[in-house]
């Protein structure tokens, strides 16, 4: 912890990369873990990356929102120790970007402003004919499948399987990571592409990983704890 310490005081250019990790302390589960949003999908007889796929909602976009309704929104869901740590290091000029592969928006509830989101944001929806924006609510609280005033289905704004990434949003993670001189990565385990070849472009010796489970990536810290924990000690 002193070290990170020492790393966060005399840093001018802090990325924070995280995942799923960050969210749990949350109370929202992530995807792959034996408690994790992944083994609900079970009961509906397609595997996970099915059902979450950009086909399955097109053809099956009644049991798609089922699923999602039950399992992908937590409305009761706050920043935790972490995110807020996240927002004041911005607002005191330390952190330059939040790159997060989480899709609740809970960094932007804790005051982050620069949130880059590579998959996307179950805060926002769009018409998947028309791509008319349409409120969040309508589509995470409403009964039924959302449909436009065209006749489309209106659909969350996240990444589904067979989608790539925004390029946009990729390309200015990429430029953030490449000229930071601190990279902290944190509530992944850096094992899903592309998110995890994000770090390839880090050009610094400062990497900090902040982990509660193995991972096949190599850093100059590694702190082994709660991510709310560690950044309560920030």
């Amino acid at each position: 912890m002193e070290e990170l310490q020492s790393l966060i005081a005399k840093a001018k250019k802090i990325v924070f990369l995280g995942g799923a990790g960050l969210s749990t302390e949350s109370g929202i589960p992530d995807f792959r873990s034996s408690d994790g949003v992944f083994k609900a999908i079970r009961a509906y007889g397609v595997p996970p990356e099915t059902l979450l796929s950009i086909d399955f909602f097109e053809d099956y976009p009644e049991i798609f929102y089922d699923y999602y309704k039950k399992f992908l929104i937590y409305p009761d869901a706050q920043p935790n120790k972490a995110h807020k740590a996240l927002a004041k290091l911005e607002s005191i000029g330390k952190l330059n970007a939040v790159v997060t592969q989480n899709i609740d928006g809970l960094h932007q509830a804790a005051g982050s402003k620069n949130v880059l989101e590579l998959h996307g944001s179950i805060l926002r929806a769009y018409c998947s004919s028309c791509r008319k924006s349409y409120d969040a609510d309508l589509m995470n609280h409403g009964t039924g499948v959302p449909r436009c005033g065209c006749g489309g289905v209106i659909r969350p704004d996240i990444v589904l399987y067979e989608e790539q990434l925004d390029n946009d949003v990729m390309m200015r993670a990429i430029q953030y990571i490449r000229n930071a001189d601190v990279l902290i990565v944190g509530g992944t385990s850096l094992k899903v592409y592309p998110a995890a070849g994000l770090i390839n472009y880090y050009r610094g010796n400062k990497l900090v990983l902040i982990t509660r489970s193995s991972t096949p990536a190599e850093a100059d810290l590694v702190i082994h704890g709660k991510i709310g924990e560690v950044f309560a000690q920030v």
